[in-house]
């Protein structure tokens, strides 16, 4: 018998300068705008019309699916602060969160406050965090909307709202403020694992029309600390959650997931009372569609001029 080969070790040096040069070409065709900040960037007209047609091909995919059993929802960037300790996001994933800081201080503070600046201290330290904080995911504001009670075929919430997680990277495909478009089924577990299991299929087959390589993978979240590997343990014991990842630097570097896929058993419907019919916490699932990621793919599976793009690629769109 033949010995498998070896896995390829990754070239990190080499991944992050094809990264790098991917996104030196997005600035270069005024697809992307730079901040300054790694990860925080403006959109040119041509992506901003890309990711718009993007969410709309979502949104009439969602529309032919559930018709209008899908309550339709947007929320803003920030959340109530309490939310990340009801969803356990900030025991999970504090290095990703972000509470909003204000200045609460009078005159005599802020003669302080701009004293040290003109030293070049950091003015920071003068603000103190307030009662809302950016939204991770989408979906964390849908849940405490659904308190109480659910309709006897539970709820279908189709969300769409800005979020931020904290990591910055030069991989434009890592960006710190982003859209996500999300997919939710609150109700049975019987329900939450079947709307998981069809809405991992159907955007394999809508990335999959749209000329992306995708392959789906079995995936844990980036939790936090000791405790976080147990969880990511379990995680992946169960399969609870799977990305949709597309080749973005080659078929030797790691795929970038677009779209990804959670089922969280009773979690959030024990955390904000949640109940089926019969008294039950309710369980969720949900399948959310990262709308600038998905853009990325695109133009890099098919080029920067999209007017180039095979003919039935841009039909979709």
């Amino acid at each position: 018998m033949t010995q498998a080969a070896a896995p390829r070790a990754i070239d990190f040096t080499d991944l992050h300068a094809r990264q790098q040069e991917f996104r030196a070409s997005l600035f270069d065709a005024g697809l992307l705008i730079p901040s300054g900040v790694d990860g925080v960037y403006g959109h040119g007209a041509a992506f901003a019309d890309l990711t718009a047609a993007v969410e709309a091909l979502v949104g009439a995919t969602v529309r032919d699916v559930h018709g209008g059993a899908a309550t339709v929802l947007t929320f803003p960037p920030v959340m109530p602060r309490e939310y990340l300790d009801r969803t356990d996001y900030i025991a999970s994933f504090p290095q990703l969160a972000a509470a909003v800081s204000t200045y609460t201080g009078g005159d005599a503070e802020h003669r302080l406050l701009l004293a040290g600046r003109n030293a070049g201290h950091d003015w920071g330290g003068h603000f103190h965090a307030s009662d809302v904080a950016l939204v991770p995911s989408a979906c964390h504001s849908v849940y405490p909307v659904l308190s109480g009670q659910l309709p006897r075929d539970g709820a279908w919430i189709d969300v769409s709202g800005h979020c931020f997680r904290r990591e910055p990277s030069a991989d434009p495909a890592r960006m710190q403020s982003f859209r996500m478009r999300e997919i939710v089924r609150v109700g049975s577990d019987r329900a939450a694992v079947a709307h998981r299991d069809t809405w991992v299929a159907r955007a394999a087959d809508l990335l999959s029309d749209l000329g992306l390589p995708v392959r789906r993978t079995p995936a844990t979240d980036p939790f936090f600390g000791r405790a976080g590997r147990m969880l990511a343990a379990n995680q992946s014991a169960e399969n609870l959650k799977t990305e949709l990842l597309v080749p973005m630097y080659g078929e030797d570097a790691p795929g970038v997931a677009v779209a990804s896929s959670n089922y969280h058993r009773d979690h959030f419907g024990m955390h904000f009372d949640i109940t089926t019919v019969d008294g039950a916490p309710a369980h969720s699932a949900c399948l959310g569609f990262g709308i600038e990621w998905i853009a990325l793919a695109l133009l890099a599976t098919h080029g920067l001029d999209r007017a180039a793009w095979p003919g039935s690629v841009n039909a979709q769109l």
